[in-house]
């Protein structure tokens, strides 16, 4: 088994794979889908083409076919033109959701239309770090459009200047050619990136980059994967929990094995609090999630709730904590921005 933070680029069926690996388990999980519908972060030129009275949204033409749908689209006017991005994944037969505020999202840096200045991620504290990241910044984003701004990511802090450089001209360069392109008909202008790319963009710390065919294998990324398959997972302790996703909803229910001891709940109810963000990353689970939790007394639902606050901040996807339910259920909601393991895999 490697140590460290491991990084596995393989194929699956001809798509992009990446696997991050900590210490020989696996953290996280992207695989390029087996379908070609509107996948988050590409970016489309649409047509707005019918209003959906009571939900303040319109229905966009992406073209090829597909739909969008627009929250919040006060103003806009059947027939108009407008650049949008998808933002989550839809389900098979509805529009995808989009925004009309565009990011242009790389490794160091985030290119933000309409929203000028310049920021740098507040993870990066030493002001002489700071200093030297702002002045890479303007050098590299002197020629900008005035209403362009840029975030400097986490993962600038100590990384090469001239890397950090390249990747903010790259990422202006592609905003002001898509930024640029607004007219014509309904079509993909910018398409998100694969597997490949998200690890890269999003992976920082990493210890090893490991890229030849099948070293899914080799490394024991396939093991996790069919291990995910089952939607029972073992927790510490003799616990377990069972992860079934309905059309509804996801539900989570607790259990504590063979642990008969007073606090057998409570131990139980922690060990989901901090496993459930990977489960449910790993397994590309989102929308509503339920949890019932092994039985406890009230008062210790506050304990409960701060582990899963805790262990929900340091993931990557945005999960809202909803609270607790006249049953005693907990409930969630966790943005789409994967598609189930199920579907990539067509298991």
């Amino acid at each position: 088994m490697k140590k460290g933070r491991i990084v596995a680029i393989d194929e699956i069926d001809g798509r992009k794979a990446a696997a991050l690996l900590q210490d020989g388990r696996l953290q996280d999980l992207l695989i390029d889908p087996l379908h070609d519908r509107p996948r988050p972060g590409a970016i489309y030129r649409a047509k707005a083409t019918q209003p959906m009275k009571g939900q303040n949204g319109i229905i966009l033409d992406l073209g090829q076919g597909q739909k969008g749908f627009l929250k919040q689209a006060k103003g806009i006017a059947s027939g108009a033109f407008l650049l949008v991005q998808v933002s989550t994944h839809a389900e098979i037969g509805k529009a995808a959701p989009v925004v009309n505020k565009l990011l242009f999202k790389s490794r160091y840096a985030i290119v933000t239309p309409n929203a000028p200045g310049i920021n740098i991620a507040r993870s990066i504290r030493n002001e002489d770090e700071r200093l030297r990241l702002h002045e890479i910044a303007h050098e590299a984003f002197d020629d900008a459009p005035k209403d362009c701004g840029l975030i400097l990511r986490s993962a600038c802090e100590g990384a090469d200047e001239g890397d950090i450089y390249a990747n903010i001209a790259a990422m202006l360069q592609g905003a002001v050619a898509v930024l640029n392109d607004a007219d014509g008909k309904p079509e993909l202008l910018l398409d998100a990136p694969d597997a490949a790319e998200q690890a890269w963009a999003n992976w920082s710390d990493i210890d090893e980059v490991i890229s030849e065919d099948g070293c899914f294998e080799t490394l024991g990324v396939w093991d996790h994967i069919h291990a995910l398959e089952r939607p029972e997972c073992t927790l510490s302790g003799g616990a377990s929990m069972v992860i079934e996703p309905t059309r509804a909803l996801v539900a989570v229910d607790v259990n504590t094995g063979t642990d008969f001891s007073l606090s057998a709940g409570l131990k139980a109810n922690i060990a989901t609090a901090k496993e459930l963000p990977r489960q449910l990353r790993l397994r590309g689970l989102g929308g509503q999630i339920v949890i019932d939790f092994a039985p406890s007394p009230k008062a210790e639902r506050r304990t409960i709730e701060t582990q899963l606050r805790r262990a929900f901040k340091a993931d990557s996807i945005d999960t809202i904590l909803v609270g607790w339910t006249p049953l005693g259920h907990y409930e969630l909601q966790r943005k789409r921005e994967r598609l189930p393991l199920t579907e990539v895999l067509d298991i």
